[in-house]
């Protein structure tokens, strides 16, 4: 009888807050000018507020930045808005880029899941590091959002494997408990520790009842 073997590891990581950096007090400033509101970056403001439905695609640029702004913004100032926004979640976390090398170097399997609108997604589609990705999930385009059990089950379909062959990296531990409670192998990440240790650690067993 012929050995078949077992479906290969995928490595699955998150984008902001990994393969990016946060965005820093100027980016914001920066923002905060163009839209006249300040405190963007707060877990309460508008910015945030609406940002899950413009990550999932149901807001369009003009209507989320309107929301942003408090009052109606049109097509050239929301593309602005949308280029400050994508600059400010694009600053490459060097660190995380000699991992991914070196991983693409070993022949590894690389995906990305990100919660990003359609503009970032344009935005983004051609920044170097995208070549080392066979595959690129994001929101707006399967218009689900992390930690939504439903999009880790469409990444594993169209992976065609089942969790344990996924090791995935996410700064949110909300992402991260949803993915293990779907026997995703996933590992909460951390700016100020080493990612080589947290990809070479232990896998975490799933979390029961972690959907969130």
């Amino acid at each position: 009888m012929a050995h078949i073997d077992s479906p290969r590891r995928w490595y699955l990581f998150d984008y902001g807050n990994v393969i990016s950096t946060a965005p820093t007090p100027q980016d914001w400033d920066l923002l905060a000018e163009a839209t006249g509101t300040h405190g963007l970056q707060d877990a309460g403001s508008a910015y945030w507020q609406h940002r899950y439905a413009y990550d999932a695609g149901t807001l369009t640029s003009e209507e989320y930045w309107s929301l942003v702004c408090g009052e109606r913004v049109e097509h050239v100032r929301s593309a602005w808005l949308d280029v400050l926004d994508g600059n400010q979640w694009s600053h490459p976390n060097l660190e995380i880029l000699d991992v991914l090398e070196d991983l693409d170097a070993r022949g590894e399997q690389l995906a990305l899941l990100s919660n990003m609108p359609a503009a970032m997604v344009s935005q983004l589609s051609h920044a170097p590091w995208t070549r080392l990705f066979k595959h690129l999930f994001f929101s707006s385009t399967l218009r689900l959002v992390k930690p939504s059990p439903a999009v880790y089950e469409q990444v594993l379909a169209e992976l065609g494997v089942d969790g344990p062959q996924v090791i995935f990296i996410d700064d949110a531990p909300a992402n991260v408990a949803a993915a293990r409670a779907l026997g995703i192998d996933a590992r909460l990440f951390d700016p100020s520790t080493d990612v080589s240790r947290v990809l070479t650690q232990p896998g975490q067993a799933p979390v029961a009842g972690a959907h969130g």
